[in-house]
């Protein structure tokens, strides 16, 4: 009986998820990745959970944590699973390495490999690892390597590989990441671009990468070893207000001065639509860009009012001047994105913020093109239709739109 209830609620998984992606104007889950998804016991990886758990859809299931709370290992959405295994494109016969383990995703992708493709999954974190090689041996994968090392320095043991699936939050792609691919290999990572976590893509081309034109939306936890990355925002007013990925000095006690002053609303007549776009678009396009965040209900009390929910994209200017980007029901499940101005100054960064806006409504697609180089490329190698290039340890991401 929990056999054929857990076969009931994995048809029952699939079946909405087409339906979401269906619903949801996403691209549709293709049929092989359809296939192992009704084919893989996911409850057998999460046994402590609920079958009801085991099979939602749209959450992830938090695997370890720490003391504090912090999630630092879980089963990702099987809407994210699903969409990063297309976006890897995997074939019978394929070498694929699997960032980050749990044992569930690493079945999934030995299931599309077949037999004569191999499978290496690798964390930093041994009871992780354990766990993955328990429950992958118990549903007959016993095939598929796991490996404990910090995948900061990939999987050399095994290379190369076909694909390289990442499946924890990166702020920078290691060399090894690529180095590791064949010379027709395919990484899929989540990336934090200004603020903006996407999954991509990326096709090897030589030395560097190029994103394919389908990446989307996502949170994973962060990466954990040599390539951890600590986000520090700037904290605006203790620990309920901060900036985060601005790379401009901002003048922080105007800027609180300024969030709790008075305010002007400009509404330009845009309709909020494909804001995870419209969220990248403007990471890309902004020069004195951050991400604001604002803790519950901090702003709904004084003369500003509300400011955010959730962490949105600000235009910083002068004096501590800010621009917020805002919207408001229309009806019928649609909105309007606005824009508040604060401080001395916001009108004129306001209306900066607007232009992009503006511009942003008359393209939307297609998507942003990210390509990924080795740090120290010159500028004059380069693609020459950049609009902007972020410059970390490891890597130069160029950004642009076509």
């Amino acid at each position: 009986m929990p056999d054929d209830k857990a076969h009931e609620l994995r048809a029952e998984m699939v079946d909405t998820l087409l339906r979401l992606q269906q619903e949801w104007g996403m691209p549709p889950i293709s049929p092989q990745v359809e296939a192992v998804l009704r084919k893989v016991p996911r409850h057998e990886f999460v046994p402590e959970k609920s079958l009801k758990d085991a099979y939602a859809t749209d959450y992830a299931i938090p695997v370890k944590s720490t003391e504090g709370g912090l999630i630092t290992s879980s089963m990702s959405a099987v809407r994210v699973q699903a969409m990063m295994l297309d976006q890897a494109g995997l074939e019978p016969g394929m070498r694929v390495l699997e960032i980050g383990s749990g044992g569930y995703n690493a079945a999934l992708i030995a299931e599309l490999v077949g037999p004569e493709g191999k499978v290496t999954t690798i964390d930093i974190d041994p009871d992780v690892t354990d766990r993955a090689r328990r429950y992958l041996d118990a549903t007959g994968y016993k095939d598929v390597r796991v490996v404990t090392g910090d995948a900061e320095y990939g999987g050399q043991e095994f290379a190369p590989y076909d694909r390289i699936l990442v499946t924890v939050r990166a702020w920078d792609l290691p060399p090894a990441w690529i180095t590791q691919l064949t010379g027709n290999g395919r990484l899929v990572t989540p990336m934090r671009l200004r603020g903006v976590n996407r999954t991509v893509g990326l096709d090897r081309v030589g030395s560097h990468l190029v994103s394919r034109p389908d990446h989307h939306l996502v949170v994973f936890v962060p990466m954990q070893g040599a390539g951890a990355h600590e986000e520090r925002g700037i904290p605006v007013q203790g620990d309920d207000i901060a900036l985060y990925d601005t790379e401009e000095p901002v003048n922080v006690a105007a800027l609180a001065e300024a969030l709790h002053g008075p305010r002007k609303e400009f509404w330009p007549g845009i309709e909020f639509t494909h804001p995870d776009r419209m969220h990248l678009w403007a990471a890309i396009h902004v020069d004195r860009y951050a991400m604001l965040h604002v803790a519950g209900d901090v702003l709904d009390h004084g003369p500003a009012g509300p400011v955010a929910r959730q962490p949105v994209p600000v235009v910083l200017g002068d004096d501590g001047s800010v621009a917020v980007r805002v919207k408001r029901e229309l009806g019928d499940g649609r909105f309007e994105v606005g824009v508040y101005a604060y401080g001395p100054h916001g009108e004129d960064a306001a209306q900066d913020y607007i232009d992009i806006l503006r511009a942003w409504d008359r393209r939307k697609d297609p998507l942003a093109r990210i390509e990924v180089w080795p740090a120290g490329t010159p500028d004059a190698d380069l693609p020459t239709d950049r609009v902007r290039v972020l410059d970390k340890p490891h890597t130069r991401t160029v950004l642009s739109w076509p």
